[in-house]
């Protein structure tokens, strides 16, 4: 069975976006940028939600020739451009960059990718996770905390309908005053 984590950068309120969905106050250190990006080497398979799908192949695949990058944001790239990843949406019909397109039941679909053989997944995107955590799916949560209060906006977490208890596994502190923190599901 596969290991499925989810993580993103949010907000000390618990944001991961602001209610315009600006993002920005999220803007990672240097190496906060190399953690994620090493999360991504270690990761097998991206499970991405329609808007942080849009928000991430409108750069990404490009990433590496901008005139500004730097030697991480061109390793990002081509390991992203490389991961295979799976977009779930009802409202885009096609998808590129190593991507296949599921329009289906997500959950049905998170729970039949997990159960095979394989490498740890990466999920993202709020509602996408949210539903994974719902269903019980996700083992791992990686939370990049940064010192803003954005106020309102697109929860990192969930309403859940009962109490999920996690074990924390590691924390740490980088540039900027972010303390990332790491928790399993216990089962």
């Amino acid at each position: 069975m596969r290991k499925l984590t989810y993580g993103m950068n949010l907000s000390l309120d618990g944001y991961v976006a602001a209610p315009d969905g600006d993002i920005n106050w999220g803007v990672p250190s240097d190496e906060l940028f190399q953690f994620w990006s090493d999360q991504l080497q270690a990761t097998e398979l991206t499970l991405y939600g329609r808007k942080l799908w849009q928000t991430m192949s409108s750069h990404w695949p490009t990433g590496d020739q901008q005139p500004d990058a730097t030697p991480a944001h061109i390793e990002f790239a081509r390991r992203w451009r490389d991961m295979p990843k799976v977009v779930f949406s009802s409202t885009i019909d096609k998808v590129d960059w190593n991507s296949r397109l599921v329009t289906g039941d997500a959950v049905a679909e998170i729970a039949r990718l997990k159960a095979e053989d394989g490498g740890p997944m990466d999920i993202g995107g709020a509602s996408l996770a949210g539903a994974a955590m719902r269903a019980g799916l996700i083992d791992e949560y990686v939370l990049a905390t940064a010192p803003v209060l954005v106020g309102g906006g697109t929860h990192f977490f969930t309403a859940l309908d009962s109490r999920v208890n996690l074990n924390l596994i590691e924390t740490r502190t980088f540039p900027g005053g972010v303390t990332l923190t790491r928790y399993e599901t216990q089962r």
